[in-house]
């Protein structure tokens, strides 16, 4: 009987109880595409530092997994890791922002490169030809809609596109280590060294050994040695205290959002309502009854928000994908679907108590005769 009568309540409004849904939907999906672009646009990040086919990972001192775009590391670096035992290949990178947030170009020394990550796949072009060529991969491609021969101006210069690449390998877009150096004043310097070693095996035992070369008496501090597994495990949400703080002070926002639509649903409710509660009231139902009606209605309403939230999430995730794939990624994270239901819930029945309170609180003589 209750869930007729709340249902009956639901579909007699039809309107505000869309809105409602949608409110809640919007707050949802708010939480859900904040932490698949923060996980995907990561986890991208991860899958592209593995691609490059290294097992060990150098970076300058007092720098951390998302502090590269600068270069205060000597080349000359370079073939001094080379020659230690174990090393069969090194090669180092230089990483200057682009201008955009998630943007960066990445200095190379191709040949070497090419060698390390197992060669290159070219969907379109080639690899450089001229000192002031980029290859771009194919989302960086689709979003900026250039192809091979068109030029693309970054960091003040106009670059032209060689080629085409497939997704994976390092960055999206890469240029001639010399040219970006120059171009940004950093002659000579670069910002990390990768290593391939001739056992992977060994690449633990490896670092261990490294430290004690180039950080004498201090292993743990100076040059920032690990390995490739252990530099991506660091490109996490919750080892970036930035990126987490700032996930949940969208939470709050949209928490707020949610809570301020549904109390003002049900406060609209219980007064349009107001003659419905009395009559129930002048046929015996109590305090508990009413309030039962109340909140099972709110958490109808989340639940079925937050279903709809889901589902617009996979519209964000396909636009995404389509407009935007070179700067921000979106992945499907389903440990954060009951948590968000959670919050969606927990904020409804927080904004349906004030209204509920005032509906048991009416008296049902007064509430008969409202018109």
């Amino acid at each position: 009987m209750v869930n007729k009568l709340i249902l009956a309540n639901l579909g007699h409004r039809p309107l505000r109880t869309f809105l409602s849904v949608l409110a809640i939907g919007v707050e949802v999906t708010m939480i859900l595409t904040l932490v698949g672009v923060s996980y995907g646009t990561l986890d991208a990040s991860a899958r592209r530092a593995r691609g490059i086919g290294a097992d060990v990972f150098v970076r300058p001192p007092g720098t951390s997994a998302m502090t590269l775009s600068s270069a205060p590391m000597s080349e000359k670096i370079i073939p001094i890791l080379g020659a230690k035992p174990g090393v069969a290949l090194a090669t180092g990178t230089m990483v200057q922002s682009a201008g955009g947030v998630f943007e960066s170009i990445q200095g190379v020394d191709f040949p070497t490169m090419n060698k390390m990550a197992g060669g290159f796949k070219f969907l379109e072009g080639g690899p450089f030809q001229q000192p002031d060529d980029i290859l771009v991969d194919e989302y960086y491609a689709k979003q900026k809609k250039v192809h091979p021969g068109d030029y693309v101006k970054l960091i003040n210069h106009q670059w032209r596109v060689a080629g085409i690449f497939e997704s994976g390998k390092l960055a999206r877009i890469l240029a001639p280590m010399s040219t970006l150096q120059a171009l940004t004043g950093n002659e000579g310097k670069i910002s990390a060294v990768y290593l391939k070693l001739d056992d992977p095996a060994h690449a633990d035992a490896f670092v261990q050994r490294l430290k004690q070369d180039l950080n004498p008496g201090d292993p743990d501090h100076g040059y920032q040695i690990m390995t490739v597994e252990e530099f991506t495990s660091q490109l996490t949400v919750n080892s970036v205290t930035m990126l987490k703080d700032f996930i949940y002070v969208v939470i709050g926002i949209a928490s707020i959002v949610g809570f301020i639509v549904v109390f003002m649903a049900m406060y609209t409710a219980v007064l349009e309502r107001t003659r419905e509660i009395g009559i129930l009231k002048a046929v015996g139902a109590g305090p508990g009854y009413i309030l039962n009606i109340l909140f099972r209605e709110t958490i109808l309403l989340a639940l079925i928000g937050t279903a709809f939230g889901i589902l617009m999430t996979y519209g964000t995730q396909w636009l995404m994908l389509h407009a935007v794939p070179a700067s921000l990624v979106q992945e499907t994270v389903y440990s954060w679907w009951p948590r968000a239901a959670a919050i969606a819930i927990v904020g409804a029945i927080v904004g349906t108590l004030v209204p509920a309170m005032k509906a048991v609180r009416q008296d049902a003589t007064e509430a008969l005769s409202y018109e």
